[in-house]
């Protein structure tokens, strides 16, 4: 299924977007016992997921996808945790660019996580604020985002995916300036609104293969990121084991898995965003998440 957070006649609900007809299947109305919030859906676990399955099938409460706002699927209660140099292609790239001593010229041997506010979170069609990046090098970053639904510390690699819930796009938005100075990479990518979310969140079942999924990125039309997940230094399951090893992940937390060769940094001379850019980026079956830049 896709999941949905939208705002309709000045309120925000959750809802089961249908891609073919253009829908959307309001739950506050098909399934008035379940959570108005993202956040309570994925704590319900599979018990929600059956109700929100039964509102689908009703056929009750559809609204036509052009009367609805969405925004992102959900608003996390702690920062993203996300995850650096994991495409190879990607590593060499920006060689230059990343930080000393962190390693640029080979993949990293372990996951280097690292994490972006929350108030770095806006929704498909909002501004990026690149505008208020003072060093003007505000640069894009598509990305294959995992939620994860049950919690837990120590997650055998093994047992991963029976803690995964379903899977976004996000865009990892970076003042590359701001990442070299600060030898971090925290404040960089954690700009309000830095963190473009959705449009969907998709449950773990509708993307049963996850090498076979491909991210594209699109910059004013002009495709600039094309990768497979395949192609991930650690996947999935490593990612999940390694942070939950050190930390307990939470109901509704997110993980996003890193991004392939293309970024603006990698161009001679760097290809930064610019006030009236689009950004553009397209993962089957998720779909596209789309932002102009402000």
């Amino acid at each position: 299924m896709h999941l949905v957070s939208f705002i309709e006649s000045g309120a925000g609900r959750i809802g089961v977007l249908d891609p073919g007809r253009g829908e959307v299947v309001d739950l506050a109305r098909a399934a008035p016992g379940l959570p108005r919030d993202m956040q309570g859906l994925i704590a319900l676990g599979e018990a929600g997921l059956r109700e929100a399955r039964d509102a689908v099938a009703s056929g009750a409460a559809r609204l036509p996808l052009a009367q609805v706002r969405l925004c992102a699927p959900l608003r996390p209660v702690r920062n993203v945790f996300c995850v650096g140099k994991n495409f190879r292609d990607h590593v060499h790239e920006v060689r230059a660019q990343v930080v000393a001593g962190q390693g640029a010229e080979a993949a990293p041997e372990v996951p280097i996580f690292f994490t972006k506010s929350t108030s770095s979170v806006i929704g498909p069609g909002e501004p990026i604020p690149a505008s208020q990046d003072p060093t003007e090098t505000a640069d894009y970053e598509g990305e294959l985002a995992v939620v994860i639904g049950r919690g837990g510390r120590g997650i055998a690699r093994a047992e991963a995916f029976d803690h995964v819930y379903g899977y976004t796009i996000l865009n990892d938005v970076t003042s590359r300036r701001l990442q070299k100075q600060h030898q971090q990479w925290f404040l960089g990518k954690s700009l309000d609104g830095f963190c473009p979310l959705g449009p969907a969140l998709v449950t773990r079942d509708a993307i049963p293969a996850m090498a076979a999924l491909r991210i594209r990125t699109h910059v004013n039309g002009e495709l600039r990121q094309d990768g497979m997940a395949a192609d991930m230094v650690f996947d999935i399951p490593t990612l999940v084991a390694a942070l939950s090893a050190f930390i307990t992940l939470q109901s509704g937390d997110i993980l996003s898995t890193g991004t392939p060769a293309g970024v603006g940094a990698g161009f001679a001379p760097p290809r930064y965003l610019r006030a009236g850019d689009r950004v553009a980026i397209t993962l089957e079956p998720i779909g596209t998440l789309e932002n102009p830049v402000g």
